[in-house]
């Protein structure tokens, strides 16, 4: 099935999201429509170098229950999340387990910013603080940041293209659209796609630190520590997450009789080329407007918009900022806007298939989660319809937009539509 200029449609068969409290993907999906946070305190293990910080994190010892020994001490923990993810997905796609041969016309395209980095401050702290002399010999190969794509291929046969995508916060928006791309021009039939990262390495702690950019927080104040859009704002909590989607062509997931949750209609990508670190209206609204016009969607047709929202005082600002300039500002007003990361916090590489999957459970099923904790709004931050409290039934709803801004000026927005098409 083809639409514009013998362009394939390119639909989402099955997606998961992973959370340390909420389990499966319907728990999670339950809680960020009840704005009910995974944030907690998260204290250093090492007493001398440690630091206290609200922080979102699983607990290593499920990794071996659920994956086993011996996968777990041959991966790092970024490809142990990617795993579970993309089986968990897999399996709501309805797909059969692997084959004996390679499907060529199957790949992945993995999402992850820092990748492998708890294997590689392992290392250095064994052999530096340990004494040791000699590492292990599977240190590359686990660390190395396109380790997930080929633990997610091998485990299921996919003999097409295995890519990587590390693009700081946007990876795993880049990594779906790239994997979108692939099956619309016919490269492809199924991507595997998404992205996973574990970013409370001490080392990379202390460089959030440096940076004045983490939410400050005591024991009791760690559930609202990420407040995107909020007057109080103080900044960004990182998280420990991953999420995956399967993508398919719309020809071949009705000819198997696949769940179709939505479909991926658009990908728009720009780069600010202005500031290494501050945000940039113009290259958002390159990005939105993009992703719009290759969806074939009118701003008036957009229902949602899952913000990237990070909490911080200058990027949550500017991101509305773009918003209005897109839409206009008679439009923009009754847009509805959230930002979970108040739920699921900041995974870095892994944030924009989190968000994406949140986007097309929310457009499945006509329900909107909120901006948690959004109780006083930044006046900086008006002009868009905020969701705040309970969730917010939208009967109708035919497109949704999920916004991922990077670190370096990448941008990258996802469009989706209603699986009955458009």
């Amino acid at each position: 099935m083809t639409d514009r200029a013998g362009q394939r449609r390119v639909v989402v068969t099955g997606l998961s999201i992973l959370d340390p409290l909420g389990g499966d993907t319907e728990s999670v999906m339950t809680r960020a429509l009840a704005g009910e946070s995974s944030i907690r305190l998260h204290e250093g293990e090492d007493e001398a170098l440690g630091m206290r910080t609200p922080a979102v994190f699983f607990d290593p010892v499920d990794f071996e229950a659920r994956l086993g020994k011996a996968v777990c001490r041959v991966t790092d923990p970024f490809a142990r999340l990617a795993l579970l993810a993309a089986r968990e997905a897999w399996a709501a796609a309805g797909l059969p387990e692997r084959e004996k041969t390679s499907d060529p016309r199957a790949g992945v395209h993995w999402g992850t910013a820092l990748g492998g980095i708890n294997t590689f401050e392992n290392g250095y702290r064994a052999f530096w603080k340990e004494g040791r002399r000699r590492l292990s010999p599977m240190s590359v190969v686990m660390g190395m940041n396109n380790a997930a794509a080929a633990q997610i291929g091998m485990q299921f046969g996919l003999g097409g293209q295995a890519s990587t995508s590390s693009v700081a916060c946007a990876s795993a928006a880049i990594a779906i659209g790239e994997g979108y791309r692939q099956i619309r021009d016919g490269e492809m039939d199924r991507m595997v796609v998404g992205g996973s990262d574990l970013p409370l390495a001490l080392g990379v702690l202390r460089a959030w630190e440096a940076m004045h950019m983490l939410a400050p927080c005591d024991d009791a104040g760690a559930p609202r520590a990420c407040r995107p859009f909020h007057v109080d704002r103080a900044g960004l909590v990182l998280a420990e997450g991953a999420a995956c989607l399967i993508l398919e062509s719309r020809e071949v997931a009705e000819r198997r009789g696949a769940p179709i949750l939505a479909e991926i209609s658009g990908y728009g990508a720009s780069n600010d080329a202005s500031h290494v670190v501050r945000p940039d209206r113009d290259g958002q609204v390159r990005a939105i407007t993009a992703a719009l016009d290759e969806a074939g969607l009118t701003p008036s047709s957009v229902g949602y918009i899952n913000a990237h929202g990070t909490a911080t005082t200058e990027g949550d600002a500017t991101e509305v900022a773009a918003i209005r300039e897109v839409f206009g500002d008679e439009l923009a007003a009754r847009l509805p806007i959230s930002a979970t990361k108040a739920v699921h916090g900041h995974a870095m590489g892994a944030t924009g298939a989190i968000e994406a999957a949140i986007t097309i459970l929310a457009l499945d099923r006509e329900r909107l989660p909120p901006t948690a904790g959004l109780d006083v709004l930044d006046p900086a931050c008006d002009g868009v319809d905020h969701i705040r409290g309970a969730p917010r039934k939208a009967t109708g709803i035919k497109a949704a937009l999920s916004n991922s801004f990077a670190f370096g000026g990448s941008n990258a927005v996802l469009a989706f539509t209603r699986s009955g098409g458009h």
